[in-house]
């Protein structure tokens, strides 16, 4: 409270006690001084809630440190036959007087992802991502003293080595290692590489890694059958103490178009007590010819080289970066062209292009010839201003023309261009818009249109290698940039009519990834409509048992996740607005589960993350230890913290109760003595 304060409070002091003196000091009543007294009282606080001078209030507390309890809730867990050890744990956490006293304890479970544990476990995960458990309690427990006890078997089967995320926590961790420790006499495929397509008239590779745990020189032999019980291959192994590893290479011929489904599996040994890890079943879809795509381009710029990386994802897709002048003697060779920056080089490019019809894709830059461009074209114009600008990139939320995902642009580094207003000439389809900070212009970044059978698409900025990299950055993978690239060229390589109804899907799924079908329906007028009522009906067709399910509306597309269904062959048809419209397409769910692939806890990691975090490491039979540990730990103390907060008088509700109550007295004992 400052010095001028207190003066008007002072003020506001004598002020009353003048006016109450003025009131009542002619009266001469005996009880002068208490109506004096009264009066002053109400005139003192009505002044002082009318100044309404502001206080300082201190609350000091103590803050207990949180312990986090997260939990495997991974069917690793249950294959170990170590969940009802686990609930167990959780139950002795839960009710220890003691450690609830000291700790504000946090229990947590995960598989793939982190989540609160608000219930029992019940060991369901599919897949376990331990680092993604440190990245998410880094994010809410940074600040905060929180050691965490990790209940796990520690064998991660998605994500990044957890061991450099635990690092990067600068919490105390507490590994419970779940599972056994004993080695067992064991055979698995540990790895299995085969690219997602193949060719008709090609042989296609297929890597195996193949390992062996034990002390005994032993033989095996690794077949690989087809979906019909065929072997198609067979190749004897053999395998010594220290000899324990081999890749082999196969080269498999595909009998027919269409998907392909195989399992390599080891003749497992008398001694073994796991055989799941024996076998790994996997897939590969045959085509019988591949999308040749020119790149062509006048300048070297990284661009290029993020285009052929992204592109050639797809094993469809074959490209040939050439230039300018050497494109009229490959013309046939392409279904789709890539013309980035175009210049007055390009100009027999476009007689080319336009004799042919070929689709293209132009890419324009800082390097472009806008002058050229306009007069060689007729389907859009830039008005040149000879000025660059950056512009980042707005998905257009009712884009319909096929379907794309958000890969949360708004994070993207700018594209730079040429600045001017951008006029099409033809109905577009616009699936970027440009934006400058906050504000999003109505002009497109990224457009695709149709015209004379013919399909176009223009990106009006360069910098796409930075996309990829940030997509890689916010993903840690280059598949979702890929994927979006992958869907302009599979559109732009292709003349077919646009349907209505268009379905998103793979032809194969492991059992235990996630199974995601997706559609998107377009009224009459080819624009994608948020009413549709879609339902997908689907046919186990092993035992010809059928279910429907309604499918969900998510950003510009329907979804459906078949997530948990039964490995096996399905067949599958999705209707929109009873049967207005439908399409059908078959899936294969592997019989895979990488939960039940191991034998043992990953000891070596969990003891790994225990030492660099300065904890301690706990086997699940021996966990006696662990509580007194941090009931006695001098780190984990009780934080006094402080909260200064600024009140002001106003808000003290005793002062308006204090005037009513003067006043009444006041009043009541004037009424009492006659003097009203």
């Amino acid at each position: 409270m400052n010095t001028l304060t207190v003066l008007y409070i002072i003020l506001i002091g004598i002020s009353a006690l003048l006016l109450a003196l003025f009131q009542y000091n002619n009266k001469a009543s005996k009880k002068r001084y208490t109506f004096i007294v009264l009066r002053f009282v109400s005139l003192f606080v009505l002044g002082l809630l009318l100044l309404n001078p502001k206080f300082e209030k201190n609350v000091i507390y103590n803050e207990k440190p949180t312990l986090i309890i997260a939990a495997d809730n991974s069917k690793s867990i249950k294959h170990l036959n170590y969940d009802g050890d686990l609930q167990h744990l959780i139950k002795q956490f839960k009710n220890h007087t003691d450690l609830n006293q000291k700790f504000d304890i946090q229990f947590y479970k995960f598989g793939k992802q982190l989540a609160t544990l608000d219930d029992t476990l019940d060991f369901k995960a599919n897949q376990t991502n331990i680092s993604n458990v440190f990245t998410n309690l880094k994010q809410v427990y940074n600040n905060t003293i929180a050691p965490i006890v990790l209940l796990s078997d520690g064998n991660q089967t998605y994500g990044t080595d957890y061991v450099y995320t635990a690092a990067e926590n600068k919490q105390n961790i507490y590994p419970i290692i779940i599972g056994d420790t004993i080695t067992y006499t064991d055979l698995n495929i540990e790895k299995l590489n085969v690219n997602k397509y193949g060719y008709l008239s090609n042989k296609f590779p297929v890597e195996i890694i193949a390992v062996y745990n034990g002390d005994k020189s032993i033989e095996t032999s690794l077949t690989i059958n087809d979906s019909d019980g065929k072997v198609v291959a067979k190749k004897a192994l053999k395998f010594t103490k220290n000899n324990n590893s081999t890749t082999i290479n196969l080269n498999l011929k595909p009998a027919r178009v269409g998907l392909q489904s195989y399992t390599a599996k080891l003749t497992p040994l008398n001694s073994e007590k796991n055989i799941f890890n024996n076998s790994k079943p996997f897939a590969i879809e045959i085509i019988d010819q591949k999308t040749n795509i020119a790149i062509i381009s006048n300048i070297n710029h990284p661009d290029i080289g993020a285009l052929k990386k992204a592109i050639e994802g797809n094993k469809q897709r074959n490209v040939s970066i050439i230039k300018p002048s050497n494109f009229k003697s490959q013309k046939t060779d392409f279904q789709l062209v890539i013309l980035y920056q175009p210049n007055q080089n390009f100009k027999s490019v476009f007689k080319t292009i336009a004799a042919l019809n070929l689709n293209k894709f132009i890419i324009t830059g800082p390097n472009t010839d806008w002058k050229f461009l306009n007069q060689n074209q007729t389907n859009f114009k830039l008005d040149i201003s000879n000025q660059i600008e950056d512009y980042q990139a707005t998905l257009n939320s009712d884009f319909a023309t096929f379907i794309v995902n958000d890969l949360d642009f708004d994070s993207f580094p700018p594209l730079t261009s040429e600045f001017g207003d951008i006029n099409i000439n033809i109905p577009a389809d616009v699936l970027l818009y440009k934006r400058i900070n906050t504000t999003i212009l109505n002009q497109p970044l990224l457009t695709v249109f149709e015209k004379n059978n013919n399909r176009e698409a223009i990106l009006f900025g360069e910098g796409l290698w930075a996309w990829r990299s940030q997509s890689y950055i916010n993903k840690n993978s280059f598949k979702e940039f890929d994927d979006f690239i992958d869907k302009i060229v599979q559109y732009l390589a292709s003349n077919q009519k646009q349907s209505r109804l268009n379905i998103t899907y793979q032809g194969f799924y492991s059992g235990n990834s996630n199974i995601i079908i997706s559609a998107q329906y377009l009224n009459k007028n080819y624009e994608f409509d948020t009413n549709a009522n879609l339902v997908l009906t689907l046919k186990n067709t092993e035992t010809n048992t059928t279910k429907s399910i309604p499918m969900v509306l998510k950003q510009n597309a329907y979804d459906v996740d078949l997530s948990g269904i039964t490995p096996a062959k399905y067949a599958f048809t999705i209707t929109a607005n009873n049967n207005e419209l439908k399409k059908s397409g078959q899936i294969s769910v592997l019989d895979y589960n990488i939960e039940e692939q191991f034998l043992n806890a990953d000891v070596t990691k969990l003891q790994t993350i225990a030492t660099n975090s300065d904890g301690e490491y706990y086997f699940v039979g021996n966990t006696e230890k662990l509580i007194p540990s941090l009931l006695k730990n001098e780190r984990f103390k009780p934080i006094q913290k402080s909260n200064k907060t600024i009140v002001p008088l106003i808000s003290i509700k005793i002062l308006l109760a204090l005037i009513a109550l003067s006043l009444a007295i006041e009043w009541f004992l004037r009424k009492y003595n006659g003097l009203i």
